[in-house]
């Protein structure tokens, strides 16, 4: 029975073209209840899940509040679907068990989402000065390899090329990874930037049963170095990557493969270490960085907006830590427009 009703509900999100990694995750996760609590769907009441929950709140590594939260909804997906009428599971678990399937999460027992941003409160963006440490770091890794005369100074010389240009256009880690060589465009409005003024990001974050989002990602003049860097890894990096010459990734590994995420990932926490940065930042941590120096550069909102693919500016907004040094700028800024003098002069 518990098989069925997992089959009807792939059936459900499939016919919603829900990816396939969601409704696979769903399941195991439904699974997974079910062997915490030794209960079929039919017999389960909310206590079980509230000292499931309990037990995942607990012990040395309690999962997050989001994590939690994304549990608690799944589950009532699938609770919502087996107590529909629409479908027979109701009558037939009657039928043969004399019990029904319930809603087992209501208002009393779930997570109350009062904030924004429910994440790490460790992920930040990094300062103007922790980002060219950073690339400093991964330009001397593949320093180092070279000067050893041993293998992977290629590879190197491309991760550090690769987590330039996740900063200099804000991109997921996906999105990164997806880029082809057709994805580099020219901007008839700067012309001195050759084929890397845009940059064609056709592989964005879907909204849920959607497709891939699409979007282009101005070089914005702050970000311009980038054009330099890309021409490097293009003309002499990428080429000396065996096989690459027959893949249309812009990221490609020794074989000519796409590059992994995995190791878009392992690339940043190499030249974090290297540098001796904060080991709680991650490669979307650039990403943040970006958001945040637009504003500081200031970017109106709309076009950070545009630029990152958000879909709302609420979004955008928590990814902003903006610098001590800018937050006076303005105050010095407003301070001027209403007394027409400067900070120091208004303190006396």
């Amino acid at each position: 029975m518990l098989d069925g009703m997992l089959d009807g509900w792939r059936a459900q999100q499939t016919a919603r073209f829900l990816k396939v990694a969601t409704i696979a995750a769903r399941e195991r996760l439904v699974r997974r209840f079910v062997a915490f609590s030794g209960m079929y769907p039919w017999q389960w009441t909310s206590a079980e899940v509230e000292a499931w929950i309990g037990e995942l709140r607990s012990g040395a590594k309690p999962l997050r509040l989001s994590t939690l939260r994304g549990y608690e909804i799944d589950i009532k997906m699938f609770c919502e679907y087996v107590t529909d009428p629409r479908y027979p599971w109701l009558s037939e678990c009657e039928a043969r068990f004399g019990a029904a399937p319930r809603q087992v999460f209501h208002e009393d027992n779930s997570i109350v989402h009062v904030s924004e941003y429910e994440g790490d409160a460790a992920r930040r963006p990094l300062t103007f000065d922790e980002v060219q440490a950073l690339f400093d770091a991964a330009d001397g890794l593949a320093a180092r390899i070279r000067s050893r005369r041993r293998k992977g100074a290629v590879q190197a010389l491309r991760d550090a090329a690769l987590l330039k240009c996740v900063y200099a256009f804000g991109l997921r880690r996906r999105e990164a990874v997806m880029l082809d060589l057709v994805d580099l465009r020219r901007n008839a409005k700067q012309p001195q930037l050759d084929r890397f003024g845009a940059l064609s990001v056709r592989h964005g974050k879907a909204s849920r049963g959607g497709p891939s989002k699409r979007r282009t990602v101005l070089t914005v003049p702050e970000m311009g170095w980038i054009a330099e860097t890309l021409g490097h890894y293009l003309e002499e990096v990428r080429p000396a990557l065996s096989s690459s010459g027959s893949s249309p990734a812009l990221w490609v590994t020794e074989r000519g493969t796409r590059l992994s995420r995995r190791a878009a990932n392992e690339a940043f926490c190499a030249a974090r270490d290297a540098a001796g940065i904060d080991s709680s930042l991650d490669l979307h941590s650039l990403r943040h960085s970006y958001v945040t120096h637009l504003v500081e550069f200031d970017y109106p909102e709309r076009f950070i907006q545009e630029q990152v693919g958000n879909s709302f500016s609420s979004t955008t907004a928590i990814y902003v830590g903006v610098s001590n040094e800018y937050r006076n700028r303005l105050l010095t800024q407003a301070i001027h427009m209403r007394y027409g003098t400067d900070l120091e002069e208004a303190a006396l």
